[in-house]
């Protein structure tokens, strides 16, 4: 079975743009892009396109890779006081020069529409009503879709940053599943990977996860995404691990568009909650 983000994504944005619509809502999302990192201009320009489908206003702050961390804090000041943007994000990852714990903290959670800022996460981890961050609500919902249970289930995680595997080990553990999470100081990955009905990877190492460190009928989502010769692939070996696994996401049309689905959703929370 395919996990068809892409149609999953379809359906989200447009119940979000049929309640923009009827509420006659005027929504703004912006994003601040420092640079021009090639992946990150692809992701801003799905998040606009996204945005204007639904109807949102969509804002987009660009700055100079040498810009100091005292202007982008002044900038994100601007955002959390502006009445017209209702959600906003700073697109990782930033220029060594600034502290991204400190970017982040400065963002006011009712803006917070990416779910990194410690008071979002806190309360994801408590289980209480919060904006989640958009890769992990993505995965459950696309999981939950396809009505593929979690409780009780043997997980691995594979990538333990805080955008996608911290908060979604956090995610799933409510959802009491038996989560391991791994690493790149992980050894022998697929001692844990064997005995997993879910793994789910997000290493960005291109088809790092091979059919044989899977046990048969395992669910498989993958996070990665990378640009090899052959074109976009993911943490793992699609072709090989589609015969054993019984549910399976592509890239890309898996995770990606989830994303972007749930940053949109999140956008229009964060304007409902204000």
């Amino acid at each position: 079975m395919i996990l068809d983000g892409k149609k999953l994504s379809a359906k989200i944005l447009n119940s979000v743009k049929r309640k923009i619509a009827a509420k006659k809502l005027k929504i703004g999302l912006a994003v601040i892009v420092v640079g021009r990192h090639p992946a990150s201009l692809v992701y801003v320009r799905q998040k606009k396109l996204a945005a204007e489908k639904v109807g949102m206003r969509f804002y987009e702050k660009t700055f100079s890779p040498l810009v100091s961390e005292k202007q982008l804090l002044r900038e994100i000041e601007k955002l959390n006081r502006d009445s017209a943007v209702d959600g906003f994000i700073v697109q990782l990852p930033l220029p060594r020069q600034i502290s991204t714990s400190k970017i982040l903290e400065k963002i006011s959670p009712a803006k917070d529409v990416d779910g990194f800022h410690p008071l979002s996460l806190g309360r994801g981890l408590l289980d209480l009503p919060t904006l989640l961050p958009a890769t992990p609500a993505g995965i459950l919902r696309l999981l939950d879709e396809y009505k593929i249970k979690l409780k009780g289930k043997n997980i691995v995680v594979i990538g333990h940053s805080n955008i996608v595997g911290k908060p979604l080990a956090m995610l799933l553990i409510n959802r009491d599943a038996t989560v391991t999470v791994c690493h790149e100081f992980t050894k022998n990955l697929a001692e844990f990977t064997k005995n997993a009905d879910v793994v789910i990877s997000a290493t960005g190492i291109p088809r790092l996860i091979r059919a044989k460190m899977l046990k048969k009928n395992c669910v498989v989502v993958d996070c990665g995404c990378a640009k090899v010769d052959a074109g976009l692939v993911g943490d793992v070996d699609f072709d090989s691990v589609k015969k054993i696994a019984s549910a399976i996401t592509p890239v890309p049309g898996g995770v990606g568009p989830m994303t972007v689905a749930i940053l949109i959703e999140n956008t229009l929370r964060a304007a409902e909650n204000s």
